[in-house]
């Protein structure tokens, strides 16, 4: 049984360290989001970001479609790591408890 705890806790490690790399890169990130509104016909593109409960809108004008594919790739990988986090965090979860004696294998 010792060499099998020995292997939950690399794992456990292992886990805690993807968590710290998947923080850093959701970090690396630009904030918010990229809104597009349609004003009188014409859009108008606005950046996104949550202040505490509030949603607060920056005015950005006029956006060149690169910049607009970068935002929705950005969005995309903003995704794709809090996904990545959640399953991480109930690894973690699972993995204490199990170390804990309070899970069984």
């Amino acid at each position: 049984m010792p060499v099998i705890k020995a292997v939950l806790r690399e794992e456990l490690q292992n886990a805690v360290l993807m968590k710290g790399e998947y923080d850093k890169a959701l970090n690396k990130l630009p904030k918010g989001a990229l809104v597009k509104r349609i004003i009188g016909g014409r859009p108008y593109y606005y950046i996104m970001q949550r202040k505490g409960r509030k949603i607060l809108y920056k005015y950005v004008g006029k956006v060149a479609q690169d910049k607009i594919l970068q935002y929705e790739e950005v969005k995309k990988l903003r995704a794709k790591y809090r996904n990545l986090l959640s399953q991480l965090k109930i690894r973690i979860k699972y993995l204490r408890g199990i170390l804990r004696g309070k899970r069984e294998i």
